[in-house]
């Protein structure tokens, strides 16, 4: 999986053959095979076992018992430093899914689901406490996540950080608050659609 990664991250999911992975591995193509059926489930369990879901059980046993705004700003920032450290696996995954849709479609969002479910998991660790209200736990997550992934993007990718200094503890705070309390005074009723 090491193996697969890094040649995934150095040339992205369509340039990376197995071949190359099974001798980036010291292995024969063959024995990568009997451990991973294809190419696409080799991509999976290197999505599964590199990405932030498999350090949210431990985070999440962490964060238990503090305050909900330090236990949301913790998430935070424990999810863009995992991102800063896929940086590369990151671009390449962005870029892939521009070439290569299809092929990655599926895996890509089954991993999307998992990294939600795992946000949800803390929100409804929350709810439980009383430190957080009645939502839609499920677009709280995309929320919360579309604010981590948008300072990651802004910071890693897109060099902002190079030219701009943004203190990032202040900002996880102010996007930790905004998702708590929201940004007015009032909270106006929105129309039904139904």
């Amino acid at each position: 999986m090491c193996a697969a990664l890094k040649l995934f991250a150095e040339r992205g999911y369509a340039g990376a053959c197995t071949k190359e992975i099974a001798h980036e591995a010291g292995v024969a193509e063959v024995t990568l095979f009997r451990h991973f059926v294809s190419k696409d489930k080799l991509l999976e369990e290197v999505m599964s076992h590199f990405t932030f879901i498999s350090v949210m059980p431990q985070l999440l046993t962490e964060i238990a018992a503090l305050p909900c705004e330090e236990a949301l700003a913790t998430l935070a920032g424990s999810f863009i430093d995992h991102l800063a450290l896929r940086k590369e696996w990151v671009k390449i995954m962005q870029a892939e899914m521009q070439r290569a849709p299809e092929k990655l479609f599926t895996v890509y969002h089954a991993f999307l689901d998992d990294l939600l479910g795992g946000f949800v998991a803390c929100f409804r660790q929350l709810q439980k406490r009383g430190c957080l209200g009645d939502f839609d736990l499920e677009l709280g997550a995309r929320m919360f996540h579309g604010f981590c992934f948008s300072y990651f993007l802004q910071e890693e990718i897109q060099g902002r950080k190079s030219y701009k200094f943004t203190n990032r503890d202040l900002v996880i705070r102010e996007y930790v608050r905004i998702f708590l309390y929201g940004t007015s005074n009032r909270c106006p009723v929105m129309p039904s659609t139904t």
